[in-house]
């Protein structure tokens, strides 16, 4: 499958990170993608959502009970439409929820719910990066099959330098391509 015309959700966490997915939504859209943008509560204190709506023509998600958009739920809904998933940023908090199963919010339940393949990108503070609890978070979502994006070092948002910088939204979008590209097409 390739990137053209398949159906991607984008999930934005929170944190300063979530700026640079509205560079990953405009590429993908650029390649032919169509993205649906869903945002966590802390990701809209980031970004807005009329970001990315302009970005993808389309609306963005936010609330898990939207009967008048989607009547079966955002979550079932979504992840049946998706080809692929990605998170980008992904928080700390989003990883820990993820590696525990937990499903509180549209993101997390929609993850679950999913049964594509899912590319995940964390950001945060390099001291957070570092911890034991979130290293083994990161080991637990990629033995359950997600596909990394890990963080790169440079200048962070606390003004200290450190691994911790989500990766450059071209990163993501080849590992999104290379992802596809293994894919079978739809309906196959």
């Amino acid at each position: 499958m390739s990137i053209t015309d398949s159906e991607i959700v984008l999930g934005v966490t929170g944190g300063i990170a979530a700026y640079k997915a509205a560079a990953l939504t405009s590429l993908l859209v650029q390649r032919g993608a169509g993205v649906t943008a869903v945002l966590t509560r802390n990701a809209r204190k980031f970004v807005g959502e009329a970001t990315f709506a302009a970005l993808t023509g389309r609306p963005v998600a936010v609330r898990s009970f939207d009967p008048g958009a989607f009547p079966l739920g955002a979550h079932i809904e979504l992840a049946e439409r998706a080809d692929l998933v990605v998170v980008a940023p992904a928080s700390a908090d989003f990883l820990a929820k993820l590696a525990a199963g937990a499903a509180d919010d549209l993101l997390t339940t929609l993850v679950l719910c999913a049964e594509c393949p899912l590319v995940v990108a964390p950001a945060m503070n390099a001291a957070m990066w570092a911890k034991p609890a979130v290293q083994r978070n990161v080991e637990r979502v990629a033995a359950d099959g997600a596909r990394l994006v890990p963080p790169g070092s440079g200048w962070l948002s606390c003004r200290k330098a450190g691994t911790g910088r989500m990766a450059e939204p071209d990163e993501i979008a080849a590992v999104i391509e290379a992802t596809l590209a293994g894919c079978p097409p739809r309906g196959s």
